[in-house]
Order: structure tokens, then C-alpha cells, then sequence
């Protein structure tokens, strides 16, 4: 378990998860009962020898499991396994992209399609580019492992497309994929060429990667 002391540290300093205490509190507010909501879904949709809620307690609650995931990047301080911080991460960086990213009262863009409909609405510019990702290099024997190098930066990486507006604020972060995918193929497998085509008169700006 994390301490309340550290718990109060990390939130209280803006320069470990990169956010305001403000933020990680609204965060918590939302996404909060969507874990709890799954958790209790995948609790009781197994076998139990014992009834739900009973054995080991866990070792990361909610908000800590979140602040795992927003700073796993940068620090490890929850004094647990990584196997533990990873399954952390792997619960709550799905809830987190299903919220979205809030451009405006009232208004957040969840999917490629809302993007476009968003900047053809407003007359904005999109901006997309692809950002890598530092990772761990992936275990010996796993297939494709060489397709994690990045030729740029000569270390494992994944990649992932970001869209923002002029003024750079983020719009949509796709998933990430293997770091010797080109930008312009990660543009087309996300479908932004097809929507682009079908879609309102948008001006989508992207570097010649």
C-alpha cells in the first residue's frame, strides 16, 4: 500500500504526473467508478470459491493504481512488483482513452470522426504527427522484436499518431504500434484518409515522415 504521505507528495507535485492536484481529482471523480464498475463485473463473471470481496486485499487501491499509470514513465514509487504496477497500468490506461480529450466546455472529442466533425465545425487547422515512446526492449524469441527500434533515436520505442489543433492542443492520441511504422502508414491504418474524403472540408497539416 502507498502511504498517505507519498500519495499527498506525488499529487501535490506537478512535475511527476505532469498534472494539477485539480486535474487528478477530476480524474478520480470519473474514472473512479468506472474501474470500480468493471472490477465488480470481472469479480463476478468467474467461478468463486469464496464470495466477492473476500481474500487478499489488494495492494494499489484506485487512485493509487491511477497515479501508477500517469507517472510509470517517469518514477516507480509504490514499493510493489513491476508485475503488479503493470496490471495497474494496463486497467486504468484503457479507461483513461475512453474519456477522451476535452478541448472545451461541454465539448470532448473522443474518436477520430468527432475530430474531424470538430475542426470542420470550428474552421481550425489539425496538426498530426507521430511521437515515440521509450519502452523496455521486448524479450528474446518474441516476434517482430526488431520493428520496436527506432532508426531516429536507436532505442525501443513505440509509436503513436497524435492530432492537435494550431494552437497545439490535443485533439486525439491513437494507439501505439511498433516504431519502425511510418508516420504516413500510421496516418492511413487509423482511417483519417478515408474520413478526410468523406468527410467536411478540413485542412490537416502533417510533416513530410
Amino acid at each position: 500500500m502507498v502511504g498517505n504521505a507519498s500519495r499527498a507528495a506525488i499529487i501535490g507535485d506537478r512535475r511527476i504526473t505532469g498534472l494539477s492536484a485539480d486535474v487528478i481529482a477530476e480524474i478520480v471523480a470519473e474514472v473512479g467508478p468506472l474501474w470500480h464498475a468493471r472490477d465488480r463485473v470481472r469479480l463476478a463473471s468467474r467461478p468463486r470459491k469464496r464470495a466477492v470481496g473476500a481474500g487478499a486485499r489488494r495492494q494499489l487501491v484506485f487512485v493509487d493504481r491511477l497515479l501508477a499509470a500517469l507517472v510509470h514513465l517517469r518514477h516507480c514509487w509504490f514499493g510493489v512488483g513491476r508485475s503488479t504496477v503493470a496490471r495497474a497500468i494496463g486497467e486504468v490506461r484503457s479507461l483513461l482513452a475512453e474519456q477522451g480529450c476535452t478541448v472545451a466546455a461541454g465539448v470532448r472529442l473522443r474518436t477520430l470522426t468527432e475530430v474531424v466533425d470538430h475542426l470542420g465545425h470550428t474552421g481550425g487547422t489539425g496538426i498530426v504527427d507521430g511521437t515515440e515512446i521509450r519502452v523496455r526492449r521486448p524479450t528474446v524469441g518474441r516476434k517482430d522484436r526488431n520493428k520496436f527500434i527506432s532508426g531516429k533515436s536507436k532505442q525501443n520505442a513505440v509509436k503513436t499518431m497524435v492530432v492537435t489543433d494550431g494552437d497545439g492542443c490535443v485533439l486525439f492520441g491513437g494507439p501505439a504500434g511498433p516504431r519502425s511504422r511510418a508516420d504516413i502508414t500510421h496516418t492511413r491504418q487509423s482511417g483519417l484518409v478515408e474520413l478526410l474524403e468523406a468527410g467536411p472540408t478540413v485542412e490537416i497539416l502533417e510533416d513530410a515522415g
